[in-house]
């Protein structure tokens, strides 16, 4: 099922365009607040935009604004599933009459749902779980639980508002495995967080900032060249935007100069230069010399990260080792030289 939606909303300042193809899973990413969950929301009918329309495979389910039908199809017509961080199974059944609510709503006979119910449950790996209730499941039991009440209401839509956000680190591999297998061949939308789940799980990313789409594309391409600072968060990497000048990127307060990835750009065009934290060296005086791109920076943040700490200079970060740390003294309001060779700097175009 192919899915078409466009809308704005003024009280939440999101507007945001998106199209999902029949069977495509697409992640949606971005900071908090930055209107991922409003998409989901106007997608299963939650919430109503001041203008838009939502249509699946050809089906107009919201048409609402100027010279609209002023069409709003109810949340449980839309045949659309919105799986979030808490499982919120029904207390009182077990979680084989949990995942047979969906077809017994339809009018499915009761032998006949709980039969496709227990279908579902060992689908997911939780098959031998069916007599339990809610409160005798873990956090991971009970999610599989939630992932197999879903697809057991048989939507044309699956909707995931980061269904692995709530769960133990030891747990989410597991989970994002069943994601892997039941999404393979269903038309989704997944909002998270985690860049592991946009490569595995998504065949596209949109990333949202402050309410509009700033970048989309193949799951790869978007983490490997990143054109938006969240995206560029997410792949660990420093991103530079700038104008291509002669043979640098030249920003507002940067000259950086790398090496260029695919087609080489004409002065004045928009490129961003993108470089591993990993790759920075940090001096306490000016270093000088080429290759070497030289920042002189202060220091905004020291943030331990295991057995390497990071350093924040405003948009910028290096990781150096504990004991480099300590010997620059490294501190808030630190005045510091970034350092990174121009053959760790990949340039590319917006």
């Amino acid at each position: 099922m192919s899915v078409e939606v466009e809308f704005f909303t003024a009280e939440r300042d999101v507007g945001a365009a998106l199209r999902v193809a029949a069977g495509e899973t697409v992640a949606l990413l971005g900071p908090n607040g930055s209107g991922k969950s409003t998409v989901l929301g106007v997608l299963a009918g939650l919430v109503r935009p001041d203008t838009g329309r939502v249509s699946i495979d050809g089906e107009v389910l919201t048409d609402i604004g100027p010279g609209s039908s002023g069409r709003m199809v109810a949340p449980h017509a839309r045949r659309t599933a919105l799986l979030g961080q808490d499982a919120l199974l029904f207390p009182h059944l077990d979680a084989l009459e949990n995942v047979a609510f969906g077809p017994r709503s339809r009018g499915t006979h009761r032998r006949t749902a709980r039969a496709e119910a227990q279908g579902w449950l060992e689908a997911v790996g939780v098959g031998e779980l069916g007599r339990r209730r809610p409160g005798e499941l873990s956090g991971g039991q009970a999610q599989r639980v939630a992932v197999a009440r879903a697809l057991a209401a048989d939507p044309r839509v699956l909707l995931l508002d980061e269904p692995m956000a709530a769960l133990d680190v030891t747990v989410q591999p597991s989970l994002r495995q069943v994601l892997r297998r039941v999404l393979a061949d269903r038309t989704a939308v997944i909002v998270t967080h985690d860049p592991l789940d946009a490569l595995l799980l998504a065949d596209r990313v949109v990333v949202l900032e402050a309410g509009r789409v700033v970048e989309e594309g193949v799951s790869k391409d978007v983490l490997s060249r990143p054109r938006s600072a969240f995206g560029a968060r997410l792949a660990g990497l420093n991103l530079v935007r700038g104008t291509w000048r002669d043979d640098a990127v030249e920003a507002e307060q940067l000259v950086v100069h790398g090496l260029i990835e695919g087609e080489a750009p004409s002065i004045g065009d928009a490129v961003i230069a993108a470089f591993r934290p990993q790759a920075v060296a940090v001096y306490r005086e000016k270093v000088r010399g080429s290759p070497r791109n030289t920042f002189l920076v202060v220091v905004s943040e020291v943030e331990p990260r295991g057995d390497l700490v990071r350093v924040h200079a405003g948009d910028l970060v290096a990781d150096v080792t504990v004991q480099a740390a300590a010997d620059l003294e490294l501190v808030q309001g630190s005045a510091v030289t970034f350092s990174v060779k121009a053959t760790e700097v990949s340039v590319y175009g917006i």
